[in-house]
């Protein structure tokens, strides 16, 4: 539910609104702008008379949010949420954002060459693993701290930001460099993660589980949301279905419905959708058209000898390739 108070109300009636939702026990979110008041009631409001709350005094209107993930919703925020980095860099809205860079940092040679590279093509932001989440036990796990080092070493260099995946809330110390923290795919509903990331001011790029719908990825979001942190950015990185041509099946609806349904950014992973380095460009070209806010590719100097899925990642000529095409692409969708 959302109290909308009249401009012309008080700030003793905006209050003794609040006192009467504390006694009722019922959490609230305050959201002020030039123009109004808002109250975003949080948990279960079915007890609470819609006419009772309008009959508050100051109270302009009164709406119920049907879906569960209230501050996710559109119907709460009708605008898109733009998230600005520290070098400038906008998500969200007209802005369109390429994050590229390998799955893995594997050595600073390899890390600063990739990251020179990507960002004479175009790219924004600088994606590296540098703790891993693998099916195998035995398969590299990532350098850990040192790989973040190399990280930072190439923001240092190239004024990229950068992206790495966080496993365990314990690893927060580590990541105060970082400019956008990625949740991957398996830790979506890692929801004590979730929590402690909801208190810290980054950007938040939250992966889509293997097999969630889109409602529990949302949810997910609203774990972050609920927590304070308003920075979140969705990513469709594909589904597992019963197709076994691809590592996975891009789900391209998923773009328009949440877009349609939240106001939160939400970009692709052509990489992971596909598991195969053929495929990112015209998966990439898709997604552009459906009206992702960005992509994040997997870029590497050498797929071939990669220390972690090489398969999936495209050269860096590959990429300065696909960039010119989807700066072409963009500017007809734009100028249409």
């Amino acid at each position: 539910m959302i109290i909308k108070f009249k401009k012309s109300a008080t700030v003793e009636q905006i209050q003794a609104s609040k006192n009467w939702l504390i006694k009722k026990e019922i959490s609230f979110q305050e959201i002020d702008s030039d123009n109004y008041t808002l109250l975003l009631l949080i948990g279960d409001t079915s007890h609470i008379s819609i006419d009772t709350v309008q009959a508050l005094e100051g109270v302009a209107e009164v709406r119920v949010i049907q879906e569960q993930y209230k501050l996710a919703s559109r119907t709460f925020n009708q605008y898109d949420t733009i998230i600005t980095l520290d070098n400038g860099v906008k998500i969200g809205g007209e802005n369109f954002l390429v994050m590229a860079g390998p799955c893995s940092v594997e050595s600073e040679e390899q890390i600063m060459e990739i990251a020179k590279s990507v960002k004479k093509s175009g790219a924004n932001v600088l994606r590296g693993g540098a703790f891993k989440p693998r099916t195998s036990p035995y398969s590299f796990q990532g350098m850990g701290t040192d790989g973040l080092k190399l990280l930072e070493i190439a923001k240092k260099e190239t004024g990229l930001a950068i992206v790495s995946e966080i496993m365990e809330a314990s690893q927060l110390e580590y990541f105060e460099n970082v400019d956008i923290l990625q949740v991957g795919a398996r830790n979506m509903q890692n929801f004590e993660l979730l929590k402690e990331l909801g208190k810290v001011d980054k950007p938040v790029l939250l992966k889509r589980g293997l097999s969630a719908t889109y409602q529990e990825l949302l949810m997910s979001a609203e774990y972050i949301l609920a927590g304070g942190n308003k920075k979140v950015i969705l990513c469709e990185r594909g589904i597992r279905t019963f197709e076994t041509g691809t590592r996975n099946t891009l789900d391209i609806t998923a773009i328009p419905y949440l877009k349609m349904k939240s106001h939160l950014p939400v970009i692709a992973d052509p990489s992971h959708a596909a598991g195969l380095s053929q495929y990112v460009e015209p998966l990439s070209m898709a997604s552009t058209v459906s009206g992702a806010n960005g992509l994040i590719i997997e870029v590497h100097n050498d797929p071939k000898n990669a220390l972690s899925d090489g398969a999936q990642s495209i050269t860096p000529i590959q990429f300065d390739l696909l960039m010119k095409k989807i700066v072409k692409l963009r500017k007809v969708i734009l100028d249409d």
